[in-house]
């Protein structure tokens, strides 16, 4: 059920779900896509994902603001690091007031990662004696792994930013927010080593860059690879990999019990 539609009294018999919190943000997205392309393509797959488990889950309104210090230089509109951390354990702290006891946070925007999982560990010392509170972060095209590999078409490096899977679930769901004629690949491409950028090929090692260090016009990836067909491949892929983890942690009770012991 969606969380806006709610009221107080129901609350309380609300409490056995699974809280499911999206995440999103505003910045740029290239010279093709829309500054909103990460929150609204995280709505895409919580509207799914909620008809999908509509009895087991409660889903949030969207979170459009994000952390995207690093787009500024091209335009977004950022909350700071500390300040998202505390946004991000305040809403988890209203929710386990609430009784919520598995929350899910559905990450839609790379640079949300650092600041949540900051959160998540703030979360554990503060509650730590609430061994059956589950607080679990996850990106969705990372759930969504294997699936993605097998639909796209880019090499390593295709995929990013305002690339080949972002501009594909717009042409599939709102094509007139995308411009193609100027939908063009840019950052570090697929045969350049270490500095290869990619959602599914992660490297080695964490560097802090400002975007239009990596990017001359705010993409990283090809979307010139994009198509509705990948799109509509893309959107249910993501909706299956959140579902398949929102499934299992439906049944999870190893904290309270404990390590087994061999």
């Amino acid at each position: 059920m969606l969380l806006q539609n709610a009221r107080w009294p129901d609350l309380k018999d609300l409490a056995n779900r699974i809280f499911v919190v999206p995440l999103g943000s505003l910045e740029q997205h290239g010279h093709h896509l829309p500054v909103f392309t990460d929150s609204i393509i995280i709505g895409y797959v919580a509207d799914r994902v909620e008809r999908l488990r509509t009895e087991k889950i409660v889903m949030l309104p969207v979170q459009w603001l994000g952390h995207s210090p690093h787009h500024r230089r091209f335009g977004s509109v950022s909350l700071d690091l500390m300040p998202y951390v505390e946004m991000i354990c305040g809403m988890c702290r209203s929710l386990i007031g609430m009784g919520a006891r598995k929350i899910f946070l559905m990450n839609g925007h790379g640079g949300n990662d650092i600041p949540c999982k900051a959160a998540q560990r703030e979360l554990k010392s503060e509650f730590e004696e609430m061994r059956d509170l589950y607080i679990v972060y996850a990106a969705y095209w990372n759930l969504a792994a294997a699936r993605f590999t097998e639909i796209r078409t880019s090499p390593a490096g295709g995929m990013g930013h305002a690339c080949e899977m972002e501009t594909s679930i717009l042409l599939a769901q709102n094509p007139g927010l995308v411009d193609v004629s100027k939908a063009k690949r840019g950052g570090p491409g697929p045969h350049m080593g270490y500095r290869v950028n990619d959602m599914l090929h992660p490297a080695p090692f964490h560097m802090i860059n400002e975007f239009d260090e990596l990017s001359h016009n705010g993409v990283i990836g090809m979307p010139e690879e994009a198509s509705a067909e990948k799109g509509t491949q893309f959107l249910e892929a993501a909706a299956q990999g959140v579902v398949a983890l929102l499934d299992e942690m439906g049944g999870w009770t190893f904290q309270e019990k404990g390590p087994a012991i061999p």
